[in-house]
């Protein structure tokens, strides 16, 4: 099993601190969470509350997860970084192809795409994007992104994205995981589709539930036999007893955060990185 420690509710400029904290406790990767801003009057629902209120505060700060991911990358050696989830169809797919595949490149590909529909209509539309169809608009990003990154000369003729023969560079050296996130019946349809699925806040069993029918979704999209990354974040603590129980059901990453599992929303200065070598000893190093 693997490790990834979430770095929502840690200031940003602690983030290095974190992030080597991280890798020195046996964690494999962070998480980096994404949102361009946040309106003063927010009447979009937040689907994974009972509430529909955002679990953050108005005042949360986002860094930009690319680059963030540059400044973490130059101060670690192996730790992996995820977007969860980043709003892939609010992007021009070529500026988030260069961002990614730069990231990818200079990192020695330690980077994982882990990208949403998104929820926040107010985000669409300041950015200029469609909120309806966002999902059949993402799909097709994909598809592009893919072909981008191979670093060779592409084209494609697409419903929502149409261009002719170009060639990005740099490219990354190995093809860059896109693991997909939600929990609707179209969500884990288009992870089954790609390289995994990124699921929060879930009981045990209802975990296991997802995890059933993603492998049913796997083997109808004929993908079943490809590497798959299902990484989830459930209500339970992550003792040997039920990580094996975890990795029973197809989990291969947990997502956690040391801070919130002690009972703090926030942290800043050494608390994040002392926590998080505390959860290393306490729960990573008895599986080692």
């Amino acid at each position: 099993m693997k490790f990834a420690q979430a770095l929502l509710g840690a200031d940003p400029r602690d983030a290095a601190a974190v992030a080597r904290a991280a890798e020195a406790a046996g964690f494999s990767g962070v998480a980096l969470s994404d949102h361009v801003f946040y309106p003063k009057h927010l009447s979009s629902t937040y689907p994974y509350t009972p509430d529909g209120r955002p679990q953050f505060r108005p005042e949360e700060e986002w860094p930009d997860p690319w680059v963030q991911v540059g400044a973490l990358a130059a101060v670690t050696s192996t730790l992996e970084f995820m977007t969860n989830v980043y709003v892939l169809p609010l992007r021009n797919p070529f500026v988030v192809a260069k961002a990614v595949g730069t990231a990818a490149f200079l990192s020695g590909n330690r980077v994982r795409l882990g990208v949403g529909a998104g929820w926040m209509r107010e985000e669409f539309e300041q950015l200029g994007q469609s909120f309806k169809g966002r999902g059949a608009r993402m799909d097709e990003m994909i598809e592009v992104l893919r072909k981008l990154w191979t670093g060779e000369m592409v084209e494609h003729h697409g419903t929502h994205f149409d261009f002719d023969e170009l060639q990005m560079l740099p490219a990354p050296t190995e093809p860059v995981p896109i693991l997909i996130g939600g929990h609707s019946e179209v969500a884990l349809r288009r992870a089954a589709r790609n390289d995994g699925w990124i699921g929060v806040n879930y009981p045990m069993d209802q975990l296991a539930e997802h995890c059933r029918t993603l492998a049913r979704y796997r083997e109808e999209a004929g993908t079943a036999d490809r590497p798959f990354e299902v990484v989830a974040s459930p209500y339970a603590i992550p003792r040997p007893e039920t990580v094996a129980e975890l990795e029973a059901m197809g989990v291969t990453t947990l997502l956690t955060s040391a801070w919130m599992m002690s009972g703090r929303m926030e942290v800043s200065g050494s608390e994040g990185p002392e926590l998080v070598e505390s959860f290393g000893e306490k729960f990573i190093d008895p599986l080692r």
